[in-house]
């Protein structure tokens, strides 16, 4: 469904990404790992378009993205929670839901009955701003909002960054329905080893702004994989 090749991206003269090559399939959790600062995120963002990569390509269902906007991304079937959640804290949690619409034409433009039975909390909290939410609770509803676009890739930069373990694994089990039930392709950027390893098919690990393992999530059980992720 999505294949990054030789993808390379500098800010100014500094490289962030080198040579990147990584692909996600339906119905499977494909997780990238690093350290801070490897390239994890500006990956991220180039794939959903929000950076423009130096060079390389990146194709969804077979069709090159490398120049297109982050909005044709979105109405392709593409939605991103980013890192730090980015809710719009003075709109309300229906509304932020419903900025969700944007990419759907005007018959699909409704929150589907999943997104609440994933997040009971968010039918709960619909008239609250989304500014008053705890960070769990922003982070829940920042990947409703982003199931509200009806994805068929679902690019995660790293949901569990400060968020209490109870809501941790809500979203797990979110993650792990999406993937069994809606057959949506899932990238998960992690630091967080343990959530990575219980629901990744397959992980790959960034140093320097390259990929450096490709394999199975079982590998994460290897001494050496974990080397690479120790600071």
């Amino acid at each position: 469904m999505l294949e990054v090749t030789d993808a390379v991206l500098h800010y100014g003269a500094a490289e962030a990404l080198r040579g990147v090559s990584l692909t996600a399939q339906p119905a499977r959790i494909t997780c990238v790992l690093g350290r801070n600062g490897v390239g994890k995120t500006s990956l991220m963002r180039s794939i959903v378009g929000q950076q423009r990569l130096t060079s390389g390509t990146v194709a969804f269902e077979g069709k090159a993205l490398d120049r297109s906007a982050a909005y044709y991304r979105a109405r392709s079937g593409i939605a991103f929670v980013p890192q730090g959640r980015e809710v719009f804290p003075l709109l309300s949690v229906r509304e932020n839901l419903e900025t969700g619409y944007a990419p759907l034409k005007r018959a699909e433009r409704q929150v589907p009955d999943y997104v609440f039975e994933l997040f009971p909390v968010l039918r709960q909290m619909l008239s609250r701003r989304g500014g008053d939410l705890s960070g769990g609770q922003q982070q829940q509803l920042a990947i409703g909002r982003a199931l509200v676009m009806r994805p068929r890739l679902l690019v995660l930069d790293e949901p569990t960054e400060g968020i209490q373990p109870s809501i941790i694994k809500d979203i797990g089990r979110a993650i792990r329905y999406l993937r069994d039930t809606a057959g949506i392709a899932i990238l998960l950027v992690e630091q967080y080893l343990d959530f990575c390893r219980e629901l990744a098919d397959v992980a790959y690990i960034m140093d320097r702004g390259q990929i450096v393992h490709k394999g199975p999530a079982e590998d994460l059980e290897r001494s050496e994989i974990r080397r690479l992720l120790t600071v």
